[in-house]
Order: C-alpha cells, then structure tokens, then sequence
C-alpha cells in the first residue's frame, strides 16, 4: 500500500461509514467509491460495503487484499473474538457430524481450507494422519503453528492453492481423503471454481465437511448469493446442492445451524458433508 495516499483513503472511508451509520446510504456509496478509486485492491472491503447497501453488484468474492489484511489485524484475538464473543463452534460440530456418518473412519490425508488459528485442526487431530493448512493470512497461520497439529502450512488464497495441485492427466488430482473448509464461503460469493478443484482432488470417497452462512430463499430473489448486512456472502441451498451435484459429490448430511451471533442475534447457515462418488476416480 505504499503508493496509495493513505491519509486521502482513511479520510474516504471513515467518512464512508459514519454516513452508512446515518443511513444516507447513497452519499456513503459516494465515498466508498472515492475509496476504491484510491486502493482499487480494496484493502478496506469497499466492494463488499457497497454491495451489502445494494448500492454496487455483489462481487464473485471478498477482496484478497480486504480479507488478508482483516484476519492479520485480528489474528492474536481471533479465537476469542470469535469463540467467546461470537459463540462460533462450528470446528466441533464438523467433527461431531462427521463422526455421525462415519464413526470408524480414520483419515490419512486432510487440507484444512481456510485453516486460520487452527480450531478445526486442533477438533479432527485424532482422526487424521497428516494434516495440512492454507490460509491468505500469514497472521493466522502464525498462530495455526504454534498449535502443532499441521503436518505442513501455506500461505495463499485456497482456490489458487487447489488450482495449483498437479493432476494425473485425466482431470483428477487425488490424494486427500479428507477436505475442510469452515468460516470460508461468506468470504467467497461465486463457488463454482472451488467445488471444482474439491471434486477434482478428493479420492474417490472422500468427505469435504465445510459450512456457510445463508437467509431466506425469497431473500436471494434467485440469486445463487448475496452479500448480507453484515458483509458477508450468503448463499442459498439451491445453489450449494447443485454444485456438489455438479462435481460428483453426494450429500451425506445438510443441516441448518447458528453459525454464531451478531450483536446477540443468531446467524444462520449449513453445515455439510459430501463424499465424491466411488465411481467418480
């Protein structure tokens, strides 16, 4: 950020917001735009802020810079932030579902999508063999470490990361058993990409376990998704189903959860679990 004049974005956006808190949502679209004029990586969320008004079109994801830069700031307060605060237990719960579908089941290989301070890591360390993370910031990934339960972490976006694992020719990248990917989708809006690459590099019979955040379909009004008030994507069953479908996984469990709260307030989402189809190698 060293060519950006930081004084001119602070002034932009902080202006940004105090008129979005005043509801004078088309003046604070003025100024998130002036924003973004100045950072075009977006390292404040501009986009998101102005899709979440409806005052710009949701993007197909979270600015890398935006999402990178937030989970560095918050890295070392993350967990509490996050468990304490917000009530998230998501981790446990994928554990839990996933020993509901398969009790015995031992995993060799699983990649911690998203991997962040390593509570997923730390909730499946006794069913898994190796283990790795990859998470965009370096921030959480620090912390990740010093839990000790990854065999290996890497810094990255996940979807270039999956894109990135070699295939054997014929389309398919095997190798994991086991995929996660928790508190990742209201990051990402457009999930085509990173379906594919899931199906593509899960063994056959392999689990990807992940939730998302949604609301109500009429809400969505058709779309695939949306970014919520909170910033946030959401995005419908429908949508989520269809691609699992698409990349030759079969739902094993699809449940409607809090995912955490939000000034007191429950947020909704699912937590779920598809293996990629025996037949699919």
């Amino acid at each position: 950020m060293s060519e950006i004049d930081l004084d001119a974005l602070q002034e932009a956006y902080n202006n940004a917001l105090e008129l979005e808190k005043a509801g004078k949502f088309d003046e604070a679209a003025e100024s998130y735009r002036k924003a973004l004029e100045l950072d075009p990586e977006d390292h404040a969320g501009a986009s998101v802020r102005l899709a979440s008004m409806q005052r710009g079109p949701s993007p197909d994801k979270a600015p890398v810079a935006y999402v990178a830069t937030l989970f560095d700031q918050h890295a070392a307060a993350f967990e509490k932030i996050l468990v304490d605060d917000l009530g998230y237990a998501v981790p446990m719960m994928v554990r839990e579902m996933i020993h509901t579908v398969a009790p015995e089941r031992r995993f060799a290989r699983m990649l911690d999508l998203g991997c962040g301070t390593g509570l997923t890591g730390i909730s499946m360390k006794d069913k898994v063999d190796n283990m790795i993370g990859v998470d965009i910031s370096t921030g959480m990934l620090d912390e990740a470490y010093d839990k000790e339960v990854y065999n290996d972490l890497y810094a990255g976006d996940v979807v270039e990361f999956l894109s990135e694992i070699e295939d054997d020719g014929e389309g398919e990248a095997s190798g994991w058993d086991l995929i996660v990917s928790t508190d990742v989708l209201p990051y990402l809006g457009e999930l085509e990409e990173k379906f594919h690459h899931v199906g593509r590099c899960l063994d056959a019979g392999g689990l990807f376990a992940f939730s998302s955040e949604t609301m109500p379909e009429e809400d969505f009004a058709g779309a695939p998704y949306k970014v919520g008030p909170k910033q946030r994507f959401a995005h419908s069953e429908r949508y989520i189903r269809q691609l699992l479908d698409a990349n030759r996984m079969d739902v094993k469990h699809f449940e409607m959860i809090v995912v955490r709260t939000d000034e007191g307030k429950p947020i909704y989402g699912h937590l779920v679990l598809a293996q990629k189809r025996p037949d699919a190698g």
